[in-house]
């Protein structure tokens, strides 16, 4: 199954990069521009045999791994392949 994982800075934390995203697009013309958050985007073929087991299985791959549970936020998404 396929599983997408978006990972960003939670709403509390500083994002310096996206701060600086912002502003270039302000600097480009873009006024209507706000919030801008970088994150990261993952994706991983996973067997299971089941979309259960492998949103199971990616709770736990975030959550050991793939983002920092203190300063960031997760969600995925999973799909049959």
């Amino acid at each position: 199954m396929l599983v997408k994982v978006f990972v960003t800075p939670r709403r509390d934390i500083l994002d310096p990069q996206g701060r600086a995203v912002e502003q270039s697009l302000k600097s480009l013309g873009f006024k209507n521009v706000s919030d801008v958050r970088i994150g990261k985007y993952v994706t991983l073929n996973v067997e299971a045999s089941s979309p259960e087991q492998a949103r199971a299985e990616a709770a736990r791959m975030c959550e050991q791994l793939l983002a920092n549970p203190v300063i960031e936020d997760y969600r995925f998404e999973v799909e049959n392949s």
